[in-house]
């Protein structure tokens, strides 16, 4: 068995402050703003390129991408334009030098054999900067397409499938020769070279608890949803409680859209604007991904609903660089959460302005270290 060099503190350089501060890729045409009213986002690699290199230069810790591939549609065809996530990654680590570089896999579509020598080929192309964001997959028409949903598969039976997905990659990650046999994988003296230099990033999204109970013993950083402070911070300690039941410690991370403007006015008439433009079309074609018109609508599905016509796809926080530092500052401090990961209307005047005027100050607010990663 080869031993990986265990993961260093995550994050961030000695030099810089306790949070893990990182860009979410605008890899699918649109990005995360769900209006006609938005800038047009094409999702080309030439665009990424120049947001990857504007992270690293404004000294943010990460950059990741997600992997789609089935768009919303409407008239500004949502999503329906994706870059592969692994191979844009990989190409993003050859543009930058310091910024970890996170890809998405989706377990029901990569065999994990394949998977593993993804992620080792990333590692050696980035030089130990490689992380791997875990999708067990939960829009069925998204994967019936390619005929890769696994019928009889239900939602806890995904994580049971990614429980051996993943222990499958860690140990070709670790060990010359694997032999396993699993419900969903089966390995005969399977062997992957080259190995990681290191352990790499692990994080997932998964916040059932089934999911929750996953990511906590196996991977090292959970995506928790919701931008309300005390609710993130209630899901971070229940996160946190559950992987220290298995004397592991796991990272807890937010999503953010941040709207500048050089007044607080300013970015709410910006918010409204793309209010304003909301594509019920697109609208209806997310809500139709996520399963909400297969079944009859509660109260819960219905507050979705209405916060999705807000045409934002993620919470999002409005005003001046001084309120947006205000805001994640009260978000760091109320919930507790590890670190954000940011996205923006427009990332090549977001990300430079984000750099020069809230991540200095954010810095040093939270100036701690985040303890060493337990892996499992």
């Amino acid at each position: 068995m080869t031993d990986l060099p265990p993961t260093v503190p995550f994050g961030l350089p000695s030099d810089t402050g306790g949070k893990d501060l990182g860009v979410f890729m605008p890899m699918a045409n649109g990005g995360w703003i769900l209006s006609k009213n938005a800038p047009k986002l094409d999702g080309s690699y030439d665009y990424n390129r120049k947001v990857a290199i504007a992270a690293e230069a404004a000294g943010l810790d990460f950059i990741m991408a997600m992997a789609k591939y089935k768009g919303y549609g409407g008239e500004i065809r949502q999503w329906e334009s994706t870059l592969d996530s692994v191979l844009m990654m990989a190409a993003l680590a050859e543009a930058t030098s310091r910024v970890k570089v996170w890809a998405t896999i989706h377990t029901i579509l990569q065999n994990p054999g394949v998977a593993a020598k993804m992620i080792a080929t990333l590692d050696q192309i980035s030089h130990g900067r490689a992380g791997l964001n875990l999708v067990t997959g939960s829009y069925k028409g998204e994967f019936a397409q390619f005929g890769a949903w696994p019928e009889g598969v239900d939602h806890d039976g995904r994580y049971d499938l990614a429980y051996e997905w993943i222990g499958a990659i860690k140990r070709l990650w670790s060990e010359d020769k694997v032999t396993m046999h699993g419900t969903y994988f089966q390995l005969e003296d399977a062997t992957s070279w080259p190995k990681p230099s290191r352990q790499p990033f692990t994080v997932c999204a998964g916040t059932s608890g089934k999911g929750m109970q996953f990511t906590a013993d196996e991977m090292d950083a959970i995506f928790l949803s919701g931008g309300d402070p005390v609710q993130l911070g209630h899901a971070s300690r229940a996160a946190k409680e559950t992987a220290a039941k298995q004397q592991r410690y796991m990272r807890t991370y937010s999503m953010m859209t941040v709207v500048f403007g050089e007044t607080d006015a300013q970015a709410q008439a910006t918010a409204d604007h793309f209010r304003a433009g909301l594509d019920e079309e697109a609208l209806n074609g997310m809500l139709r991904a996520y399963g909400f018109f297969d079944r009859e609508q509660g109260g819960k599905e219905n507050a979705f609903v209405e916060k999705a016509r807000s045409t934002f796809m993620a919470p999002y926080v409005l005003g001046t660089p001084e309120t947006v530092t205000d805001r994640l500052s009260e978000l760091f401090e109320v919930s507790g959460t590890d670190g954000l990961m940011l996205i923006f209307p427009d990332y090549l005047t977001g990300v430079p302005l984000f750099g020069q005027e809230v991540l200095p100050k954010l810095r040093e607010r939270f100036p701690g270290r985040v303890p060493e990663v337990a892996h499992g």
